[in-house]
């Protein structure tokens, strides 16, 4: 007897389900999608305690006459690919032809759709037809889910509880609306509007209609193309960052997707705009050719691989840095509410006066045009240095209102441009020291500092062995600062150390120049001059980001004088 056998239509779509249908997003996403594809142009979702107890998705697209809506809950049954070649060329979310019988072999549908003048309504429950009969004459589909895995209580058992499972819902139309932004979505749980776009084609507006005023005032266009991809969207000044890479939103070709090769260029052109650890809201759509993308690689259709990524890494990189490069970040002290209209007539109370006498104008174009050729707009800014508060934070002002520099994040910025431009510098400059340095190791230390020794000349240092563990440098680059040259070599003699694995002679030497930067510039708390605080200003204008310091910190930002005459209310809104 013969122990393999083939089998039953309505197990195998049990066991595809498995694949397709692993929580209520995934019903509430193949649902959508396959709205979407019939060109609906406004999607409602309705869900009863998200989603655990009834799903319904209505559209106004095309919709489907008696015979296909009944071919659609038929396995492998689809209208988006025909041949084998159409794989390659997919322009839809949905074509696989498994999601509609996948759900209905573990859940009861209801379906009511219609083409033409003629309504058609079905009743599927476990993947058996119930009901099939005529209905109301309104063009488009609505489908309902309820008893969601009734028939497999091992998938029912995982399912969350109601915020997670909403939770989930509502991060994917959240994704979806930003990458249709000419459909409008609407998103209800027990009848409570949860999210709701208009369908503007606006994709700003949209942006705004889900993350709010406060981060869609701080998004920064992005638009460039290549001769293979074709990149537009938003990204958030470095002023708006959040603890994970869920905001990192990408399409292809309006496909939600996830790719880590993407949210690497992403991330890395925002290297010292902001912290480790940190990262921006970001929404990019990539046109690409379809041939150029497979998304075969995952039933969920979201993870993809590209062909010529190094392409398109050069181009999200190099666009996403020069926008930043081109905007003024200069962060607001206080965040714009919701509520709040920001006038641009906007008159105080009193005349904002400069009190003769008491400021040291400074102003930041006086600096040589040939001199600064970066950041033209943090270039024209005319700030008055008034002091320094707290030992720590230089304050300025000018007709718009208060500037407040953290002097120590300033100046890492200053002294990590300094030290990164010198050792990229392929002409070295060294100086001899007129009393050598020895610098002492231990046996460990002083092994793997010979086996990388080659990293140290290279960066111009002239030494020699000199008795036990310890090595006595006669000459350095120029580029130490004087009077710490001791500490600046054992820093970098101690990264020269800790390295690990292959070289990356690119990180290694931001890692000297931020460990350096750091090191030597002016501490919190200590004093300084009016004449070193316009030095410090004229330095860090030229720098490439003037906003951040390398490890992301804002070194300066801004109280508006509209901020400040709120706060002491003198400004009615």
């Amino acid at each position: 007897m013969s122990v393999i056998k083939v089998m039953s239509e309505n197990l195998a779509n049990k066991i595809a389900a498995g694949e397709v249908v692993e929580k209520c997003a995934s019903v509430v996403k193949e649902l959508v999608e396959n709205s979407i594809d019939a060109h609906a142009n406004n999607i409602k979702i309705n869900v009863k305690k998200g989603g655990l107890d009834e799903i319904t998705v209505i559209d106004n697209g095309m919709g489907m006459d008696e015979e296909d809506a009944k071919l659609a809950f038929q396995r492998h049954a689809t209208s988006k690919i025909y041949k084998d070649d159409d794989l390659f060329f997919i322009n839809t979310l949905g074509f696989r032809g498994e999601a509609l019988p996948s759900i209905a072999s573990v859940s009861e549908v209801e379906m009511e759709t219609c083409k033409n003048e003629v309504g058609t309504y079905i009743h599927i429950k476990g993947g058996e037809v119930l009901e099939k009969s005529l209905s109301d004459a309104r063009i488009g589909t609505k489908i309902t889910i309820t008893n969601l895995f009734y028939n497999t209580p091992a998938r029912l058992k995982y399912l969350k509880s109601e915020q997670t499972e909403l939770s989930n819902i509502t991060s994917y139309i959240e994704r979806l609306a930003l990458s249709h932004p000419h459909i409008s979505f609407t998103l209800t749980n027990n009848d409570n509007v949860v999210v709701k776009t208009s369908g503007s084609n606006n994709l700003l507006k949209c942006i705004h209609e889900i993350y709010g005023l406060n981060i869609s005032s701080k998004m920064l266009e992005i638009k460039a193309l290549n001769d293979d991809f074709e990149i537009s969207g938003y990204i958030s000044k470095p002023e708006i960052l959040k603890s994970n890479r869920y905001h990192l939103i990408t399409f292809i070709n309006g496909r939600v997707v996830r790719n880590n090769d993407i949210n690497k260029a992403i991330n890395d052109a925002y290297y010292t705009y902001k912290p480790d650890g940190k990262y921006p809201v970001v929404v990019i759509n990539i046109e690409v050719d379809p041939t150029m993308v497979d998304v075969n690689i995952h039933p969920t259709k979201q993870d993809v691989k590209l062909s010529k990524m190094d392409s398109l890494y050069n181009l999200l990189y190099e666009t996403i840095k020069n926008t930043l490069y081109e905007s003024l970040l200069i962060p607001d002290a206080i965040p714009k509410e919701e509520s709040e209209e920001v006038k641009s007539s906007f008159i105080p109370l009193t005349d904002y006066e400069k009190i003769e006498g008491v400021q040291t104008t400074f102003d930041l174009g006086e600096v040589k045009q040939e001199e600064v050729v970066k950041n033209p707009e943090f270039k024209s800014l005319v700030l008055y240095p008034v002091g320094l508060c707290l030992g720590t934070y230089i304050v300025c002002e000018n007709d718009e209102g208060i500037y407040l520099l953290d002097q120590h994040a300033a100046q890492e910025r200053v002294n990590y441009e300094h030290y990164l431009e010198n050792l990229k510098n392929d002409k070295i400059t060294i100086t001899d020291l007129l009393v050598p340095i020895n610098i002492e190791m231990s046996q460990s230390e002083y092994i793997e500092f010979m086996n990388h020794h080659e990293v140290f000349d290279n960066m111009g240092f002239k030494w020699d062995e000199f008795g036990i563990n310890t090595i006595c440098i006669k000459s350095h680059p120029t580029w130490l600062k004087t009077g710490y040259e001791e500490e600046s070599i054992r820093k970098i003699i101690d990264l020269i150390i800790s390295m690990q694995g292959d070289f990356d002679v690119i990180r290694f030497r931001e890692s000297v120049a931020i460990t350096l930067a750091c090191k030597m510039a002016i501490k919190a708390n200590e004093h300084i001059s009016m004449l070193e605080i316009e030095g410090l200003l004229k330095n860090l204008v030229k720098c490439d980001n003037p906003y951040n310091c390398p490890h992301g910190r804002p070194t300066i930002i801004k109280f508006s004088i509209y901020d400040l005459e709120k706060m002491f209310k003198r400004a009615i809104n």
